[in-house]
């Protein structure tokens, strides 16, 4: 299955809450979420009262909708999340957040996780001084995450840095500048996770 080319405010409205899919353009009037709160579908305004295994379904939907990755991937990281001797939920939050589309999202490089997919696909970004293209690279720490240094780079990363100021989480450093750069600290924690997901319900319909 390919990814979903279709508007992303059905996927909010279908989540029942904001999913910022469109960055700066969700927190403004044009937020089709705001203008049609209503389950998308004929029938979803008569929808009742979700089952306790809805309820579970829609957590591991809003995750990977939040992260933008395919059922193979997701499985992937809660089978490498499993494997450890740590919380399985702690972990597979730490494995999404280290994703480098993920950071370069977080560090502002980018309005949005598709574009930031899109930047890093397209060789804008650079690991360590060498370009990567792979968005789900995984940053481990002591990693520099940086622009390229050519003109088309910096131009559409300063200005999405312009536009919205992020609020870079403790794990992460951004060095503003001509050539801007982040320093990844450490392995991101659940405390470092700005999203409203129930990490537990997620492993518990993984776990079935």
């Amino acid at each position: 299955m390919g990814r979903y080319t279709g508007p992303v405010c059905r996927l909010c409205r279908r989540e029942g809450m904001k999913l910022f899919l469109k960055g700066t353009r969700c927190d403004t009037d044009k937020c089709a979420f705001e203008r049609h709160k209503a389950t998308p579908g004929m029938q979803g305004v008569l929808r009742g009262k979700p089952t306790d295994y809805a309820l579970h379904l829609r957590e591991k939907q809003k995750l990977k909708r939040f992260y933008g990755i395919y059922e193979r991937q997701f499985r992937r990281y809660f089978e490498m999340a499993t494997r450890s001797p740590t919380n399985t939920g702690e972990v597979l939050m730490s494995l999404l957040e280290r994703r480098l589309d993920n950071i370069v999202y977080r560090l502002g490089f980018a309005l949005s996780r598709a574009q930031a997919r899109q930047l890093v696909a397209h060789g804008h970004i650079l690991v360590n001084g060498r370009k990567v293209t792979i968005p789900s690279y995984l940053v481990s720490p002591g990693d520099v995450v940086s622009v390229k240094n050519r003109p088309r780079s910096l131009d559409a990363v300063q200005r999405n840095l312009a536009e919205r100021q992020p609020m870079v989480p403790d794990f992460l450093n951004l060095i503003t500048g001509p050539v801007p750069e982040g320093h990844v600290l450490r392995n991101p924690t659940l405390e470092d996770v700005s999203l409203p997901i129930q990490p537990q319900l997620v492993i518990e319909f993984c776990s079935r």
